[in-house]
């Protein structure tokens, strides 16, 4: 597969077939992700991979601690930012109705959509979790090199015919998940990722999200 093929391909994977992924074929994929780009070679991430047991630890704190409390823990780093464009949030409330219709969830079920929005948390079925952790005392440059390392894992997981899902949803249990993956004071959990097989029979995995033309987010000058 080459580059442009798993850019093109890629999606946010919301069902995943419970296949275990060997460990020996999850740390050459990290392995391999270790060449993405990185400012002054910092490389400023740290990464706990969780399968099996260590796996369903996360699912049950998670559950223990957003039961009745969706909205989890205070956090200072927000998922979106209190103020974004109407650009931007006409793009998230699209999204959000693309990927209810391809589930038959209507607007006015609540409930369905809160449920649906929980399968977050059990990392949609799929067998192996990552979470991507930063000293908190890093600038918005190491934030972004992790960002790249994300991206890179998640097209070298194309190649492997595994798909991926970003998760920031996990900043909501951050001092949770602290405390529960023995941090350092200074570290943080940023986000998470689930990661497997993607189930073809699950209708969310038709979900092919829209983009913005060129124009709209690129100039080309002096061409």
């Amino acid at each position: 597969m080459d580059v442009s093929t798993a850019v093109k391909q890629r999606i946010s994977t919301r069902g995943f077939l419970d296949t275990p992924l060997p460990k020996a074929e999850v740390e050459q994929w990290l392995k391999d992700a270790q060449r993405s780009p990185s400012g002054g070679n910092l490389q400023p991430w740290r990464v706990i991979a969780v399968s099996g047991e260590e796996r369903d630890k996360v699912v049950q704190l998670a559950a223990a601690k957003l039961t009745g409390n969706p909205r989890g823990e205070p956090t200072d780093r927000p998922i979106y930012p209190e103020h974004i464009t109407d650009a931007q949030n006409a793009r998230r409330f699209r999204v959000g109705e693309m990927m209810y219709e391809k589930l038959g969830i209507p607007r006015d079920d609540k409930a369905g959509r809160l449920t649906w929005f929980m399968r977050n948390y059990n990392f949609f079925n799929a067998p192996v979790a990552l979470f991507f952790v930063l000293d908190e005392r890093v600038g918005h440059g190491q934030w972004g090199h992790t960002g790249m390392l994300m991206q890179t894992l998640a097209l070298l997981a194309e190649e492997r015919g595994w798909g991926t899902c970003m998760q920031e949803c996990w900043g909501v249990l951050r001092p949770s998940l602290k405390t529960h993956f023995g941090l350092d004071e200074h570290e943080m959990v940023w986000c998470g990722m689930a990661v497997g097989i993607p189930d073809k029979d699950d209708p969310v995995n038709a979900l092919y999200t829209e983009r913005a033309e060129l124009e709209e987010f690129a100039e080309l000058r002096g061409f």
